[in-house]
């Protein structure tokens, strides 16, 4: 098992608050991670609410949480359960300790308000992205990381990296969006997400890719926060500063993930991608997705670019 960089932050956390969140999108680690981090625990309970048992047993979550207020409770896809978060809250203030729960979700604070609202203070969050450079043993080299990208199971079978990429786009939109709540029909989602892999790199122009989805513009934004808040798109807002040059206002888009970017664009090996116009502004994308999940939390990312060429990457 690779070794990843946030098992110590997240064990930090339990070690402070009562209730922590991994978050990130689906496939990228978060169970595995989780269930490592149980072993180090003399009792504990999981309960992955994909499954039908799992998800009765919380129909009156509050009798059954209660038994286990001196062990971890782990409990995975969070996100299909919203109305949870309030019962965890009384738990919490009933005996205040750190590492009561871990909770896993494929959504962000936004897409699961109810805990923000009823948990703050209580909770934190760690978001768990694909495998990066500094996790990766010296075996691995740089240009599959980024041909392949970082989820475990993409990256670590590069033969089979063609079907787990088209597996993995279809069951997205097919399933997991629409469970979140994503408003958009499946086609119409996976279309959107390629035009965006067209984007990645680029400034992004909410009117004209209304116009090429027939779409207005209030819908094109709030299906693509969805995508962000699903942590399958970065936008990078530019930044302002009181200059005598005008600056770009207009955010970037990125696909968070360079193997899916390259599946998204046709590319299908790195001879391929070598060759393919989109090279650079994937190399870009994949430096950004390599340095942010190392920086500190009250970091902010900002592009520099003005209207008459001045720019800073």
């Amino acid at each position: 098992m690779i070794k990843r960089i946030s098992e110590q932050k997240i064990r930090n956390l339990l070690g402070g608050f009562p209730c922590v969140a991994i978050i990130g999108p689906r496939q990228v680690g978060k169970t595995t991670l989780a269930k490592k981090i149980q072993k180090g625990y003399k009792s504990s309970v999981y309960l992955d609410l994909e499954f039908q048992r799992d998800f009765s047993k919380l129909d009156d979550a509050e009798t059954y949480l209660q038994q286990f207020s001196d062990r971890l409770v782990i409990i995975d896809e969070v996100q299909r359960k919203k109305d949870l978060f309030p019962v965890l809250r009384a738990l919490i203030d009933r005996k205040r300790k750190p590492g009561r729960f871990l909770l896993l979700g494929s959504a962000s604070p936004e897409l699961l308000r109810n805990s923000s609202e009823t948990l703050a203070g209580r909770i934190a969050y760690h978001e768990i992205t694909p495998f990066i450079l500094p996790e990766l043993p010296s075996k691995y080299k740089i240009d599959d990381l980024w041909m392949h990208g970082g989820y475990p199971d993409a990256f670590l079978k590069p033969d089979y990296w063609l079907v787990w990429m088209n597996n993995y786009v279809k069951t997205y939109f097919e399933r997991d969006l629409p469970n979140l709540g994503f408003p958009a029909d499946s086609l119409t989602g996976e279309r959107l997400w390629t035009m965006l892999a067209h984007y990645h790199g680029n400034l992004l122009n909410y009117a004209e890719l209304g116009r090429s989805m027939e779409l207005n513009i209030n819908t094109i934004k709030r299906y693509i926060g969805f995508l962000r808040n699903a942590f399958l798109i970065r936008i990078i807002e530019p930044f302002h500063v009181n200059m005598k040059k005008r600056l770009v206002k207009s955010p970037k888009v990125y696909i968070r993930d360079s193997g899916i970017l390259h599946y998204l664009s046709g590319i299908e090996d790195i001879e391929q991608l070598m060759g393919h116009p989109k090279k650079g502004a994937s190399w870009e994308g994949f430096v950004i997705e390599q340095i942010i999940p190392m920086l500190s939390a009250n970091r902010h990312v900002y592009f520099y670019r003005t209207h008459d060429g001045a720019e800073l990457d």
